[in-house]
């Protein structure tokens, strides 16, 4: 299925030059961003105070959020489950846990007498510093797994050409957040892992391709080739992409702010895992200096006497 066919190959490694040292400058931005303000970690990582109420009906988490809000704390999670919400305060300095729970308390009973404390924990740091870990070592293992995915795929300088674009997406979302210190939260880590997995489907898409069009159009340049696969999905991407950023948006507008700043996430990995795929990582495999010879191995190509027009060329299969 396509929106459109492009009859005309688009010369997108032209500019690749430039595109990357945007792609670096805006990378440099977001590490600096990191070292400098940090992330704004969330109750999960730092440690805190977690709350399970109940109410005799379904609750209103807006009235709940805007009533715990009005007693200083401005970053407070709000969850519901069905008559029961659970609400996640950050530490603050001076006040215990049981004091936090009381102060909560007493001011959702002005709004609903009934209301009635079914649990009370808080979460240490350690805690916080053992989630920090597992959610490294979650993202290292997914760098390393595409990685070894990808070499078994095609090849090395493909591998490493995606694992360097995938960090750059990853860290570009982390610098989004670390500059406008926006809350991250264990579903933030879990839309960044999402991105990774999402950015290298539609590099393997290009890649495949890439490797395609080597064995078609033998008399082709490296750089002529690249532009032609990247020319020929095109369609694809805005159908793919397109569909899924529906979803997400659906999510950002509707879902409440339990979902806001995961499927923000989501939409900043998406457009930048796009930009990447086809400017980052083509552009890092040519001049790494990707062959025929790296992407064929005995498969078979056309013979010198056979003709290389082909009336789907640019067009997305």
């Amino acid at each position: 299925m396509e929106f459109f066919r492009i009859h005309k190959t688009i010369p997108f490694m032209r500019h690749a030059l430039v595109l990357n040292i945007i792609s670096f400058v805006t990378f440099a931005l977001a590490v600096f961003f990191l070292f400098h303000r940090g992330l704004h970690l969330s109750v999960e990582f730092t440690g805190g105070t977690v709350m399970e109420v109940a109410y005799t009906q379904s609750a209103d988490v807006g009235k709940v959020r805007d009533i715990v809000g009005r007693l200083g704390y401005t970053e407070v999670q709000v969850q519901s489950f069905g008559k029961s919400v659970q609400i996640r305060l950050p530490v603050k300095k001076g006040v215990t846990s049981a004091q936090q729970s009381a102060q909560v308390m007493d001011a959702l009973k002005v709004a609903e007498p009934t209301v009635e404390l079914r649990s009370n924990e808080f979460v240490g740091p350690q805690v916080g510093d053992e989630l920090t870990t597992n959610g490294l070592k979650a993202l290292g293992m997914v760098v390393v797994g595409i990685m070894i995915y990808l070499a078994f795929r095609f090849e090395w300088k493909f591998a490493l050409a995606t694992v360097l674009a995938n960090l750059h997406d990853v860290v570009i979302i982390l610098g989004f957040f670390a500059f406008f210190q926006w809350e991250f939260s264990l579903a933030v880590l879990a839309a960044v892992l999402a991105v990774l997995g999402y950015s290298v489907n539609e590099s393997v898409v290009i890649f495949d391709r890439i490797r395609e069009n080597f064995r078609r159009y033998r008399k082709m340049s490296t750089t002529e080739i690249i532009d032609n696969a990247i020319t020929s999905t095109i369609s694809r991407t805005i159908i793919t992409h397109g569909s899924t950023q529906l979803v997400v948006l659906s999510m950002f507008f509707f879902g409440g702010p339990t979902l806001h700043y995961f499927a923000l996430a989501l939409t900043i990995g998406i457009c930048f895992g796009i930009y990447s795929s086809a400017f980052v990582a083509a552009a890092i495999a040519m001049w790494l200096g990707v062959k025929r010879e790296d992407l064929i191995k005995g498969g078979p190509t056309k013979r010198d006497g056979e003709s290389e027009d082909d009336p789907n060329a640019g067009a997305v299969v």
